[in-house]
């Protein structure tokens, strides 16, 4: 069997002893796996199946629900705490709700190893994400052209403003409204320049926007978890 990298992105229990693992892998892109006896206190597996452990895995199977057969933890885990934990999390949801299972993604996996290596070793949480985000959006084919308007085909004025109309693009407004893009900030994030408290804020507002379609109206729980810490952290 060959083996391949993986990480885990989701997990729950199945039956008395065992789990159901959603990996994501390198070469094999998203997996169901059932982990027998993965929850037995002498389990070898006991412990690896966890967010965020760099591991080889090797699984067998014929339907959408394979077997899996071996884990090992290829180095230590990437330690998240805080808001990067949160953050990691969120990652995790988006490749859980936005890459279909069995399609190799082996560029978003560097990608996503890259982006959890950043979150772990301090890199500023709001660009870490926007940069997968928009990476996300430009891989799987729902990006924009942030230098064009959507409805005359002119390149954007950077003194206007902008409304974002999903799965489209940016359309020129007659003036301010609540929630417009100013046209310099588009030039911005066409060149993913998020140094700007401002900007980022854009960003932000543009990647919610832009995932919503394909998120389903889901309400993410690692928002929810987010929301609740700091609520938690306000009251002590």
């Amino acid at each position: 069997m060959t083996a391949h990298a993986a990480f885990v992105i989701h997990s729950r229990p199945y039956r008395e002893t065992s789990q159901l693992v959603e990996v994501f892998t390198r070469e094999q892109g998203r997996q169901s796996l059932i982990a027998k006896g993965s929850r037995r206190p002498r389990s070898m597996l006991k412990g690896l199946l966890q967010p965020f452990v760099p591991l080889d895995v090797t699984f067998a199977g014929k339907g959408e629900l394979k077997t899996l057969h071996r884990a090992e933890a290829t180095a230590p885990a990437i330690h998240l705490t805080g808001t990067a934990l949160y953050s990691g999390l969120y990652l995790n949801e988006l490749i859980f709700y936005l890459l279909e299972t069995h399609t190799p993604f082996d560029e978003v996996f560097d990608a996503y190893r890259q982006t959890l290596t950043s979150l772990a070793n301090g890199g500023g949480i709001e660009p870490c994400l926007r940069h997968f985000e928009f990476y996300m959006l430009n891989i799987l084919g729902y990006g924009v052209d942030f230098t064009v308007d959507a409805h005359s085909g002119l390149a954007i004025d950077p003194d206007a403003w902008y409304q974002y109309q999903p799965e489209s693009g940016f359309i020129q407004l007659a003036k301010p409204e609540p929630g417009a893009y100013p046209g310099e900030h588009l030039y911005a994030l066409a060149e993913l320049e998020l140094t700007r408290t401002d900007v980022l804020v854009s960003a932000k507002r543009f990647s919610r926007q832009a995932l919503a379609p394909y998120l389903g109206g889901r309400v993410l729980r690692s928002r929810a978890l987010f929301i609740k810490g700091k609520r938690g952290s306000r009251s002590e």
